[in-house]
């Protein structure tokens, strides 16, 4: 089982690296969701998480689970979901304004180009 949830964070991870390395935004914002779920499972894997056990202390309790993994992860979840919002926000903002989806947005769209070679070819005569 270790074996399996360690294979799943390595495959996440690398997935969510190849799609954040890509030119356009989507791939981005997914690689970087991926990115945050390979987070939240690992940080689920390291607090050693125990089935039927409660996660509060108490006198009557004869053992208890670490609480702050779980703070951890549902933390992370909302900032995570948040970032998410915020990075499609931004992508459709800078489709609007540059007319392609391009991470370095050097690309022009077809209609700044012809007016961009209209302009420079005006400029010469």
């Amino acid at each position: 089982m270790e074996a399996l949830i360690a294979l799943t964070i390595g495959v996440m991870t690398a997935t969510g690296v190849y799609l954040t390395l890509r030119a356009r935004t989507f791939p981005v914002v997914l690689g970087l969701t991926l990115l945050a779920y390979a987070v939240n499972v690992f940080l689920f894997a390291m607090g050693r998480l125990t089935i039927g056990q409660p996660a509060v202390i108490d006198a009557a309790a004869a053992g208890y689970t670490d609480p702050l993994p779980q703070a951890l992860v549902l933390t992370a979840i909302v900032i995570a979901f948040g970032m998410t919002a915020f990075l499609i926000v931004l992508a459709l903002k800078a489709r609007g304004e540059l007319g392609n989806d391009h991470v370095d947005g050097l690309h022009q769209a077809k209609d700044e180009q012809t007016q961009t070679k209209s302009n420079q070819q005006g400029a010469k005569s």
